[in-house]
Protein backbone atom coordinates (compact mmCIF):
# COMPACT_ATOMS: atom_id res chain seq x y z
CA UNK A 1 0.00 0.00 0.00
CA UNK A 2 1.15 3.53 -0.75
CA UNK A 3 2.15 5.46 2.30
CA UNK A 4 0.10 8.56 3.06
CA UNK A 5 2.19 11.61 2.08
CA UNK A 6 3.28 13.69 5.03
CA UNK A 7 1.60 17.06 5.21
CA UNK A 8 4.02 19.96 5.32
CA UNK A 9 3.80 21.97 8.52
CA UNK A 10 2.18 25.25 7.60
CA UNK A 11 3.13 28.37 9.52
CA UNK A 12 1.21 31.56 8.81
CA UNK A 13 2.87 34.95 8.64
CA UNK A 14 1.05 36.16 11.76
CA UNK A 15 2.11 33.05 13.71
CA UNK A 16 5.69 33.47 12.52
CA UNK A 17 5.83 37.13 13.58
CA UNK A 18 4.26 36.36 16.96
CA UNK A 19 6.85 33.64 17.62
CA UNK A 20 9.67 35.99 16.59
CA UNK A 21 8.22 38.66 18.87
CA UNK A 22 8.43 36.34 21.87
CA UNK A 23 12.22 36.32 21.42
CA UNK A 24 12.38 40.10 21.91
CA UNK A 25 12.29 41.41 25.51
CA UNK A 26 9.56 43.99 26.23
CA UNK A 27 7.88 43.46 22.83
CA UNK A 28 4.44 45.06 22.84
CA UNK A 29 2.76 43.52 19.81
CA UNK A 30 2.55 46.81 17.90
CA UNK A 31 4.86 45.62 15.14
CA UNK A 32 2.79 42.47 14.58
CA UNK A 33 -0.38 44.53 14.30
CA UNK A 34 1.29 46.97 11.89
CA UNK A 35 2.26 44.13 9.55
CA UNK A 36 -1.30 42.80 9.60
CA UNK A 37 -2.54 46.12 8.16
CA UNK A 38 0.16 46.00 5.49
CA UNK A 39 -0.76 42.43 4.57
CA UNK A 40 -4.46 43.28 4.38
CA UNK A 41 -3.76 45.98 1.76
CA UNK A 42 -1.39 43.67 -0.11
CA UNK A 43 -4.14 41.05 -0.47
CA UNK A 44 -6.48 43.68 -1.92
CA UNK A 45 -3.86 44.89 -4.40
CA UNK A 46 -2.97 41.32 -5.33
CA UNK A 47 -6.63 40.61 -6.05
CA UNK A 48 -6.87 43.58 -8.41
CA UNK A 49 -3.61 42.65 -10.15
CA UNK A 50 -5.02 39.20 -10.90
CA UNK A 51 -8.15 40.80 -12.43
CA UNK A 52 -6.23 43.45 -14.38
CA UNK A 53 -6.92 41.98 -17.82
CA UNK A 54 -10.65 41.77 -17.10
CA UNK A 55 -11.38 45.28 -15.84
CA UNK A 56 -11.26 48.38 -18.05
CA UNK A 57 -10.77 50.71 -15.11
CA UNK A 58 -7.57 49.02 -13.87
CA UNK A 59 -5.31 48.88 -16.92
CA UNK A 60 -3.84 51.89 -18.68
CA UNK A 61 -2.54 55.31 -17.71
CA UNK A 62 -4.28 58.16 -15.93
CA UNK A 63 -4.00 61.83 -16.82
CA UNK A 64 -2.01 62.43 -13.63
CA UNK A 65 1.71 62.51 -12.92
CA UNK A 66 3.39 61.73 -9.60
CA UNK A 67 6.03 63.72 -7.75
CA UNK A 68 8.70 62.13 -9.94
CA UNK A 69 7.06 63.59 -13.06
CA UNK A 70 6.09 60.10 -14.21
CA UNK A 71 2.67 59.28 -15.65
CA UNK A 72 0.63 57.38 -13.10
CA UNK A 73 -0.95 54.11 -14.13
CA UNK A 74 -4.47 53.38 -12.88
CA UNK A 75 -3.22 50.44 -10.84
CA UNK A 76 -0.51 52.72 -9.38
CA UNK A 77 -3.18 54.97 -7.93
CA UNK A 78 -5.28 52.05 -6.76
CA UNK A 79 -2.34 50.49 -4.90
CA UNK A 80 -1.31 53.81 -3.40
CA UNK A 81 -4.83 54.43 -2.10
CA UNK A 82 -5.17 50.88 -0.73
CA UNK A 83 -1.95 50.99 1.28
CA UNK A 84 -2.41 54.57 2.46
CA UNK A 85 -5.97 54.03 3.66
CA UNK A 86 -5.01 50.88 5.55
CA UNK A 87 -1.76 52.12 7.07
CA UNK A 88 -2.35 55.73 8.09
CA UNK A 89 -5.22 54.79 10.44
CA UNK A 90 -3.70 51.57 11.79
CA UNK A 91 -2.61 53.22 15.06
CA UNK A 92 0.99 51.98 14.92
CA UNK A 93 2.62 54.58 12.66
CA UNK A 94 3.64 58.10 13.54
CA UNK A 95 4.17 59.06 9.89
CA UNK A 96 3.91 57.50 6.44
CA UNK A 97 5.68 58.28 3.17
CA UNK A 98 4.80 57.04 -0.31
CA UNK A 99 6.87 57.23 -3.46
CA UNK A 100 3.76 58.66 -5.14
CA UNK A 101 3.51 61.68 -2.81
CA UNK A 102 5.79 64.68 -2.61
CA UNK A 103 5.39 65.21 1.12
CA UNK A 104 4.85 63.03 4.17
CA UNK A 105 1.42 61.54 4.79
CA UNK A 106 0.42 62.56 8.32
CA UNK A 107 -1.72 60.46 10.63
CA UNK A 108 -5.30 61.82 10.55
CA UNK A 109 -6.65 63.47 13.67
CA UNK A 110 -8.42 61.19 16.10
CA UNK A 111 -6.20 58.16 15.42
CA UNK A 112 -3.51 56.79 17.68
CA UNK A 113 0.09 57.86 17.01
CA UNK A 114 2.46 54.88 17.02
CA UNK A 115 6.23 54.48 17.31
CA UNK A 116 7.01 53.31 13.76
CA UNK A 117 7.51 54.99 10.41
CA UNK A 118 6.96 53.47 7.00
CA UNK A 119 8.22 54.38 3.54
CA UNK A 120 6.48 52.49 0.76
CA UNK A 121 6.63 52.09 -2.99
CA UNK A 122 3.05 50.94 -3.54
CA UNK A 123 3.62 49.46 -6.99
CA UNK A 124 7.13 48.94 -8.31
CA UNK A 125 7.53 48.23 -12.03
CA UNK A 126 4.38 50.05 -13.12
CA UNK A 127 5.60 50.18 -16.74
CA UNK A 128 5.02 46.41 -16.78
CA UNK A 129 1.41 46.52 -15.56
CA UNK A 130 -0.28 46.39 -18.95
CA UNK A 131 1.93 43.55 -20.20
CA UNK A 132 1.22 41.07 -17.37
CA UNK A 133 4.81 41.07 -16.11
CA UNK A 134 5.57 40.66 -12.40
CA UNK A 135 5.28 43.83 -10.33
CA UNK A 136 5.50 44.43 -6.61
CA UNK A 137 5.36 46.53 -3.46
CA UNK A 138 8.44 47.54 -1.44
CA UNK A 139 8.33 48.77 2.16
CA UNK A 140 10.71 49.98 4.84
CA UNK A 141 9.98 50.35 8.58
CA UNK A 142 11.97 52.37 11.12
CA UNK A 143 11.32 53.14 14.74
CA UNK A 144 10.75 56.86 15.26
CA UNK A 145 13.61 58.89 16.73
CA UNK A 146 11.77 59.38 20.04
CA UNK A 147 9.88 56.09 20.60
CA UNK A 148 7.95 57.33 23.63
CA UNK A 149 6.64 60.47 21.92
CA UNK A 150 2.93 60.70 21.21
CA UNK A 151 3.34 63.66 18.89
CA UNK A 152 2.88 63.21 15.11
CA UNK A 153 6.03 62.07 13.31
CA UNK A 154 8.00 64.29 10.98
CA UNK A 155 10.09 63.93 7.84
CA UNK A 156 13.15 63.67 10.07
CA UNK A 157 11.81 60.41 11.53
CA UNK A 158 11.83 58.93 8.03
CA UNK A 159 15.28 60.17 7.02
CA UNK A 160 17.27 57.49 8.84
CA UNK A 161 20.09 55.28 7.62
CA UNK A 162 19.13 51.96 6.12
CA UNK A 163 20.97 49.84 8.68
CA UNK A 164 18.58 51.21 11.33
CA UNK A 165 15.55 49.63 9.66
CA UNK A 166 13.45 47.47 11.96
CA UNK A 167 11.95 45.65 9.01
CA UNK A 168 12.15 45.72 5.22
CA UNK A 169 10.38 43.66 2.64
CA UNK A 170 8.57 43.36 -0.63
CA UNK A 171 5.50 41.69 -2.07
CA UNK A 172 5.78 40.27 -5.57
CA UNK A 173 2.62 39.77 -7.61
CA UNK A 174 3.60 37.03 -10.03
CA UNK A 175 2.47 33.48 -10.78
CA UNK A 176 1.87 33.47 -7.03
CA UNK A 177 1.76 36.36 -4.57
CA UNK A 178 4.76 36.20 -2.27
CA UNK A 179 5.95 38.35 0.62
CA UNK A 180 9.66 38.42 1.47
CA UNK A 181 10.76 40.21 4.64
CA UNK A 182 13.51 40.61 7.18
CA UNK A 183 13.38 41.95 10.72
CA UNK A 184 17.16 41.85 10.99
CA UNK A 185 17.40 38.14 11.76
CA UNK A 186 17.62 36.60 8.32
CA UNK A 187 15.12 36.58 5.46
CA UNK A 188 11.88 34.64 5.20
CA UNK A 189 9.45 34.20 2.32
CA UNK A 190 5.70 33.67 2.57
CA UNK A 191 3.40 32.62 -0.27
CA UNK A 192 -0.27 33.60 -0.32
CA UNK A 193 -2.60 30.60 -0.27
CA UNK A 194 -5.75 31.97 -1.96
CA UNK A 195 -7.87 29.11 -0.62
CA UNK A 196 -7.43 30.28 2.97
CA UNK A 197 -6.39 33.88 2.37
CA UNK A 198 -3.19 33.52 4.39
CA UNK A 199 0.49 34.09 3.69
CA UNK A 200 2.21 30.81 4.64
CA UNK A 201 5.91 30.29 5.30
CA UNK A 202 7.24 28.75 2.09
CA UNK A 203 10.89 29.89 2.04
CA UNK A 204 12.44 29.84 5.54
CA UNK A 205 15.92 31.24 6.08
CA UNK A 206 16.46 32.45 2.54
CA UNK A 207 20.09 32.74 1.47
CA UNK A 208 21.37 34.41 -1.69
CA UNK A 209 23.98 32.24 -3.42
CA UNK A 210 27.51 33.65 -2.94
CA UNK A 211 27.91 33.87 -6.70
CA UNK A 212 25.65 33.62 -9.73
CA UNK A 213 25.67 33.57 -13.52
CA UNK A 214 22.99 36.22 -14.03
CA UNK A 215 23.44 39.97 -14.48
CA UNK A 216 20.53 42.40 -14.71
CA UNK A 217 20.96 45.83 -16.27
CA UNK A 218 19.26 48.02 -18.85
CA UNK A 219 22.10 47.89 -21.37
CA UNK A 220 20.24 50.22 -23.69
CA UNK A 221 21.77 52.99 -21.56
CA UNK A 222 25.29 51.49 -21.47
CA UNK A 223 26.79 54.28 -23.59
CA UNK A 224 25.87 56.75 -20.83
CA UNK A 225 27.55 54.77 -18.04
CA UNK A 226 30.96 55.43 -16.52
CA UNK A 227 34.07 53.74 -17.95
CA UNK A 228 34.30 51.62 -14.78
CA UNK A 229 30.79 50.20 -15.19
CA UNK A 230 31.36 49.59 -18.89
CA UNK A 231 34.65 47.82 -18.16
CA UNK A 232 32.96 45.57 -15.59
CA UNK A 233 30.23 44.61 -18.03
CA UNK A 234 32.78 43.88 -20.72
CA UNK A 235 34.61 41.59 -18.30
CA UNK A 236 31.59 39.52 -17.27
CA UNK A 237 30.47 39.14 -20.90
CA UNK A 238 33.93 38.16 -22.14
CA UNK A 239 34.61 34.71 -23.59
CA UNK A 240 38.36 35.27 -23.49
CA UNK A 241 40.28 32.16 -22.55
CA UNK A 242 37.25 29.94 -23.09
CA UNK A 243 35.40 31.58 -20.21
CA UNK A 244 31.62 31.32 -20.13
CA UNK A 245 29.95 34.75 -20.14
CA UNK A 246 27.27 35.62 -17.63
CA UNK A 247 23.65 35.46 -18.72
CA UNK A 248 21.66 38.69 -19.16
CA UNK A 249 18.21 38.73 -17.55
CA UNK A 250 16.44 42.08 -17.19
CA UNK A 251 12.73 42.45 -16.45
CA UNK A 252 12.61 46.17 -15.67
CA UNK A 253 10.85 45.66 -12.35
CA UNK A 254 13.26 45.90 -9.39
CA UNK A 255 11.20 43.51 -7.28
CA UNK A 256 11.13 40.85 -10.00
CA UNK A 257 14.81 41.20 -10.95
CA UNK A 258 15.93 41.17 -7.31
CA UNK A 259 13.68 38.24 -6.38
CA UNK A 260 15.12 36.08 -9.17
CA UNK A 261 18.68 36.91 -8.14
CA UNK A 262 17.89 36.29 -4.48
CA UNK A 263 16.87 32.75 -5.38
CA UNK A 264 19.33 32.04 -8.18
CA UNK A 265 22.29 34.31 -7.47
CA UNK A 266 23.53 37.16 -9.62
CA UNK A 267 23.94 40.92 -9.72
CA UNK A 268 21.61 43.83 -10.50
CA UNK A 269 23.06 47.13 -11.72
CA UNK A 270 21.33 50.50 -11.97
CA UNK A 271 24.15 53.03 -12.53
CA UNK A 272 23.74 56.74 -13.09
CA UNK A 273 23.70 58.12 -16.62
CA UNK A 274 26.83 60.27 -16.73
CA UNK A 275 25.37 62.45 -19.51
CA UNK A 276 21.95 62.83 -17.93
CA UNK A 277 20.80 66.13 -16.46
CA UNK A 278 17.63 64.50 -15.10
CA UNK A 279 19.13 61.60 -13.13
CA UNK A 280 22.77 62.51 -12.43
CA UNK A 281 22.72 60.47 -9.20
CA UNK A 282 20.79 57.49 -10.53
CA UNK A 283 17.06 56.89 -10.81
CA UNK A 284 16.15 54.57 -7.95
CA UNK A 285 14.84 56.10 -4.72
CA UNK A 286 16.98 55.51 -1.64
CA UNK A 287 14.16 55.32 0.93
CA UNK A 288 11.58 53.42 -1.08
CA UNK A 289 13.69 51.04 -3.16
CA UNK A 290 17.45 50.88 -2.56
CA UNK A 291 17.59 50.82 1.26
CA UNK A 292 14.92 48.15 1.87
CA UNK A 293 16.32 45.91 -0.88
CA UNK A 294 19.85 46.40 0.48
CA UNK A 295 18.66 45.39 3.95
CA UNK A 296 17.18 42.17 2.58
CA UNK A 297 20.25 41.47 0.43
CA UNK A 298 22.65 41.79 3.36
CA UNK A 299 20.45 39.71 5.65
CA UNK A 300 20.48 37.00 2.96
CA UNK A 301 24.28 37.11 2.66
CA UNK A 302 24.54 39.47 -0.30
CA UNK A 303 25.82 43.03 -0.72
CA UNK A 304 24.51 46.40 -1.92
CA UNK A 305 26.64 49.41 -2.85
CA UNK A 306 26.59 52.51 -5.01
CA UNK A 307 28.67 52.84 -8.19
CA UNK A 308 31.27 54.55 -5.99
CA UNK A 309 31.44 51.56 -3.68
CA UNK A 310 29.54 53.12 -0.76
CA UNK A 311 27.46 50.75 1.34
CA UNK A 312 23.81 51.58 0.66
CA UNK A 313 22.80 51.00 4.29
CA UNK A 314 25.30 53.62 5.49
CA UNK A 315 23.96 56.44 3.31
CA UNK A 316 22.36 59.38 5.11
CA UNK A 317 19.13 60.31 3.28
CA UNK A 318 18.63 64.06 2.99
CA UNK A 319 15.35 64.11 1.10
CA UNK A 320 12.25 61.92 0.91
CA UNK A 321 12.80 61.34 -2.80
CA UNK A 322 16.59 61.22 -2.89
CA UNK A 323 17.92 59.04 -5.70
CA UNK A 324 20.90 56.73 -5.73
CA UNK A 325 22.76 54.28 -7.90
CA UNK A 326 22.44 50.62 -6.93
CA UNK A 327 24.68 47.60 -7.40
CA UNK A 328 23.13 44.70 -5.50
CA UNK A 329 23.36 40.95 -5.47
CA UNK A 330 25.52 37.98 -4.60
CA UNK A 331 28.51 38.77 -2.38
CA UNK A 332 31.24 37.59 -4.77
CA UNK A 333 29.65 39.33 -7.76
CA UNK A 334 29.45 42.69 -5.98
CA UNK A 335 32.97 42.24 -4.66
CA UNK A 336 34.19 41.70 -8.23
CA UNK A 337 32.41 44.89 -9.30
CA UNK A 338 34.21 46.79 -6.52
CA UNK A 339 37.59 45.84 -8.02
CA UNK A 340 36.73 48.11 -10.96
CA UNK A 341 36.09 51.14 -8.73
CA UNK A 342 39.09 53.50 -8.34
CA UNK A 343 40.37 53.58 -4.76
CA UNK A 344 39.89 56.93 -3.05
Amino acid sequence: MNATPKQKKLISLSQFILEEQLKIPHASGEFTALLSHLVYAAKIVGREVRKAGLLDDILGATEDTNVQGETQMKLDQYADNAFNQSLKICGHLCVLASEEHENIIPIPGGYNIGKYTMAIDPLDGSSNIDTNVSIGTIFSIHQRLEPNSKEPGTEKDLLQQGHLQRCAGYIIYGSSTMLVLSTGKGVSGFTLDPSVGEFLLSHPNMKMPESGDIYSANEGNASYWSPEVQAYLQKIKSIEGGKKPKTARYIGSLVADFHRNLLKGGIFLYPNDTKSSKYPNGKLRLLYEAAPMAFIAEQAGGMAVTVKGERILDLNPKDLHERTTLIIGSKKEVEEFLTFIPKA
